[in-house]
């Protein structure tokens, strides 16, 4: 596994490109070999969501400075391989989760001993992006979504609207092991659709970005972060649900108006790795940092000072449980 990192920094950097930089120091622990503790629980293993990604990079980051002894190993695994294959299988001590645990994977982490504790972290405008020049689209219904993204669906733009160009329809979007994916599914096409297959399927945003950009016909979907980083690459289209076409922007996420790719965004803590002093400081950090404006920096709507403390006394209440 690998995960993205800044090599190199340019003079003039704000706050978000100095937290990018800042995370090459970050432990690539999960990037070589996930399973290898550090001595003294002075280790914190982390992997899920790549749409959660960006923020547990940017705080990991600033716990770093402050933390110089603590290693970090962080990587994009998707939601449901984070879970599946590290967080319940007890191989990492937390994962990002652009959804809610499903029972199943509930039914795993207590097969293991895992309990999972659910912390929501930041709010997300789900993106669906087209590439600049596609000048025939701005706005798409839900219905058009669903149009083109079921199974058996639009395979032509002309398939949308008999005045959009003729052309076979490029389409990247979250891998089926993605949070995203879940989300997406859930959101757009429902109970009764399937999402098609025939798309290019991935876990890495920036490489849904690239196949956008490099193509007229093409569209996407990811995180609001991953479109915020590029917004003079790629074309963020509104979505209109019913109430005409709605943006996404922090402002409209956090307003609730961006429906229904308005989602909420987690980590998930094993109540069993609370044991260790570095896990207990490093999401007692992480809850405080989220209510801040390095979410927003990141392209996220923080939580709430109110969730906030909800949050922080819920961790607190999980520590004292496993230190009797």
């Amino acid at each position: 596994m690998s995960r993205d990192t800044t090599a190199s920094l340019p003079t003039g950097l704000g706050r978000r490109e100095f937290l990018a930089a800042a995370s090459v120091g970050l432990s690539g622990g999960l990037a070589g070999c996930i399973g290898v503790f550090a001595a003294e629980g002075k280790q914190v293993n982390i992997a899920g969501s790549s749409t959660v990604f960006p923020v547990t990079e940017a705080i990991a980051s600033a716990f770093s400075e402050e933390n110089p002894t603590v290693n970090l190993s962080l990587s994009k695994t998707g939601t449901g391989s984070g879970f599946g294959n590290f967080f319940c299988a007890g191989r990492t001590d937390i994962n990002n989760a652009s959804r809610e645990i499903a029972d199943a994977e509930v039914e795993q982490c207590g097969s293991n001993d895992i309990t999972p504790i659910e912390f929501q972290i930041a709010t997300d405008a789900l993106t669906v992006v087209v590439n600049p020049d596609a000048d025939w689209i701005n706005c798409l219904t839900v219905e058009q979504l669903q149009q083109i993204w079921q199974a058996d669906g639009a395979q032509r733009w002309s398939d949308i609207n008999e005045e959009w160009p003729d052309r076979k329809i490029e389409l990247y979007g979250a891998a089926t092991t993605s949070g995203t994916f879940d989300y997406f599914n859930e959101a757009v096409l429902g109970e009764e659709l399937n999402h098609r297959s025939d798309y290019y399927a991935t876990e890495r945003d920036r490489t849904i970005v690239r196949g956008v950009r490099g193509s007229q016909a093409a569209m996407g979907y990811f995180g609001f972060a991953y479109y915020a980083e590029n917004p003079d690459r790629i074309k963020a289209v509104a979505i209109d649900n019913g109430n005409g076409c709605v943006e996404p922007s922090i402002q409209t996420a956090k307003s609730g108006e961006y429906k229904p790719l308005s989602r909420p965004l987690f980590i998930y803590v094993a109540k069993e790795s609370l044991t260790k002093p570095a896990v207990q400081d490093f999401v007692r950090f992480y809850i405080k940092q989220a209510a801040t404006d390095l979410v927003t920096d990141v392209g996220y709507v923080p939580i709430t000072e109110s969730k906030r403390d909800e949050n922080l006394e819920k961790l607190e209440s999980a520590i004292a449980e496993v230190s009797e």
